[in-house]
């Protein structure tokens, strides 16, 4: 496996998951501005998306820190990053991270485009305020041990 990764980002979730799990991967760290990868490749040709994370397992690319994070929990190692497969909460560990992608981190987008709607920040606190009160009685996101969606939030 090979993780593609710039520093700050959001590719940190796999990187973290594939140390928890022991699994055997290289890193490629892409450079923000030229896309171009340590290992001299054009990350756009890899990813279209041009964002990072990505997979490349087998000569596959996966992309989406959820989809990927979803991956890693299937594959040797998983036990030590996600509830058992096929239970509940295998279940609420995926809801956790499709909210965490499509509401949570979509929301920060216009801090990087340093807008000054006020909308967005309401609607972040929101979301925001779900995960607080989530933990004020959990010390996870699901069960009680550290899961995949932990580490993506």
């Amino acid at each position: 496996m090979k993780l593609f990764y710039v520093p700050g980002t959001c590719s940190v979730n796999p990187h973290i998951l594939l140390r928890e799990m022991g699994a055997e991967f290289k890193l490629d760290k892409v450079d923000r501005t030229s896309k171009m990868t340590d290992d001299g490749i054009d990350y756009n040709a890899i990813n279209p998306k041009s964002y990072v994370p990505a997979l490349e397992v087998d000569g596959t690319v996966l992309t989406e820190g959820a989809a990927i994070s979803m991956y890693l929990a299937d594959q040797a190692g998983g036990e030590k990053i996600a509830p058992k497969a096929g239970t509940m909460e295998r279940y609420k560990m995926q809801e956790w991270l499709v909210f965490i992608a499509s509401e949570l981190h979509k929301s920060y987008g216009p801090l990087f485009r340093k807008t000054s709607d006020p909308v967005f920040r309401e609607n972040l606190a929101k979301r925001l305020a779900i995960v607080e009160k989530h933990f004020e009685t959990h010390q996870f996101l699901v069960g009680d041990k550290f899961s995949a969606a932990d580490s993506y939030l």
